[in-house]
């Protein structure tokens, strides 16, 4: 791992991403502010993917996040979608999240909404007013989209994935309205077309943004979905993708039940994954002069690891061990601060 934060697999990804049209980060160029001025920090808890009505022990993991963000004092938590559906069984879990002692945002997810329920069903369960919307925190900017429009035309296949015209329309005058340092927030990455559709409509308004405001003001966007720890930097916005606090899916051909007969029977989806020992999630610290600090997590797959079952693996540098998959890794992005 290189001073930055990026593994030597994340530096050739975005090399190779170099060479097809994107843009090798400026992270490797740090901008600080002039000296003397004040820095202002803001610090929150993220996660992604928790997955209540998929894996068997979502509470207790939820516990130790709450728990540790409470002790480290962040001054909010985000969870990045994929979470729990609006079932009245899922009280207690939602119980746990809301107490966190300030205050905790939601990401609509695709899953979310599984079992025919709708996204303002799921968002009143979660005590959530709106399906995307923005905030400050000290000086900070911060915007949670919907990924879940629906496309009316020429849609692909499979659940929706999309940022309708009201609410892209929306953002515009979100961004334009502020002059903070503005991060995003989605479940599907706004990186590539197998998350959002209009995934380049959505960044080129982050960067005409960027472009009217004469200076970097969108600065990162966070997103779940893939279960995967990745960044990729396009025009100077970062886009991280944060794993899932809870396992790898695997899916119907590579299906193991690796727990006890009422455990399988009470989550009849936990093995078509394979789990992660212990949960991931993150510590983002923002900083004024140009710092995007992220404290990740790791753990290891609970055994059979997927190469045992057969499934293809993510392409590791050689020498890696195929636990290495199993994290959110520590980074130090960085971004402009020059106005």
């Amino acid at each position: 791992m290189d001073k930055t934060g990026l593994t030597r697999r994340d530096i050739l990804k975005m090399a190779g991403a170099g060479a097809s049209g994107f843009l090798i980060p400026s992270i490797l160029r740090p901008c600080f502010a002039r000296p003397g001025k004040r820095r202002k920090k803001v610090r929150f808890g993220i996660c992604a993917d928790v997955h209540k009505d998929i894996i068997h022990d979502a509470d207790k993991r939820l516990k130790i996040f709450i728990d540790t963000m409470n002790k480290q004092k962040v001054d909010f938590i985000v969870q990045l979608g994929d979470f729990c559906r609006p079932y009245p069984a899922n009280l207690d879990f939602l119980a746990i999240w809301k107490q966190f002692a300030g205050p905790g945002y939601h990401v609509l997810g695709n899953h979310d909404m599984d079992g025919g329920f709708t996204r303002e069903q799921t968002l009143k369960f979660w005590g959530t007013k709106k399906k995307y919307y923005s905030f400050d925190t000290d000086g900070f900017h911060f915007v949670v989209l919907d990924g879940n429009d629906v496309k009316k035309e020429n849609r692909a296949p499979g659940y929706p994935r999309f940022i309708g015209a009201e609410q892209l329309d929306w953002l515009k005058a979100d961004l334009e309205s502020t002059d903070n340092f503005t991060f995003l927030f989605s479940h599907q990455s706004l990186e590539n077309a197998q998350s959002i559709e209009n995934n380049a409509e959505v960044r080129a308004a982050l960067e005409d943004a960027n472009k009217a405001a004469g200076f970097q003001k969108v600065v990162a966007s966070f997103s779940g979905h893939h279960h995967i720890d990745f960044v990729k930097t396009i025009d100077n916005i970062h886009y991280i993708q944060i794993n899932s606090m809870s396992y790898k899916w695997v899916g119907e051909k590579y299906r193991h039940a690796r727990f006890s007969p009422e455990i399988e029977k009470a989550h009849p989806w936990v093995s078509y994954t394979v789990p992660y020992k212990d949960l991931l999630f993150a510590i983002v610290t923002l900083a004024s002069d140009g710092i995007l600090k992220i404290d990740g997590t790791k753990s290891q797959f609970i055994p059979p690891m997927p190469s045992e079952l057969g499934c293809p693996t993510d392409s590791l540098d050689p020498g890696e061990d195929e636990n290495d998959a199993v994290r959110i890794s520590d980074r130090e992005l960085f971004f402009s601060t020059a106005r």
